[in-house]
């Protein structure tokens, strides 16, 4: 399996920020699709997730009404457009897939974002 995410960078408060993460190596049927954050000296965190089947959506309180992750099952792609970014919103984002049947975590490496007030 292979996850490789992009569309991180420097943005000021406020503003947006969409990023991708392509998803290769197996069928993704049976899986969740997500990203998560890792805040300087913070544990890794859960952001959103989805669906790869049905496309349920799932989101961290801190980031529902402003967040919204999205899939193309097609080009095997996951995104996350990011609006009204808070400087609590930096840190390096990952994007990870989960297998239901097996409880196995896959993930790719981190883009950073940074938000500056």
């Amino acid at each position: 399996v292979q996850l490789q995410a992009c569309g991180g960078g420097l943005v000021q408060a406020g503003d947006s920020l969409r990023l991708s993460c392509a998803a290769s190596g197996r069928s993704f049927d049976n899986h969740f699709m997500g990203w998560h954050r890792q805040a300087p000296e913070k544990e890794r965190a859960f952001v959103a997730a989805i669906s790869w089947s049905g496309g349920s959506t799932y989101y961290a309180d801190s980031v529902k009404g402003r967040f919204t992750i999205s899939k193309d099952n097609a080009k095997n792609m996951v995104y996350l457009q990011m609006n009204s970014l808070k400087v609590e919103d930096t840190g390096v984002y990952y994007c990870k897939a989960y297998e239901h049947a097996t409880m196995t975590d896959y993930w790719g490496q981190g883009t950073q974002v940074t938000v500056s007030s």
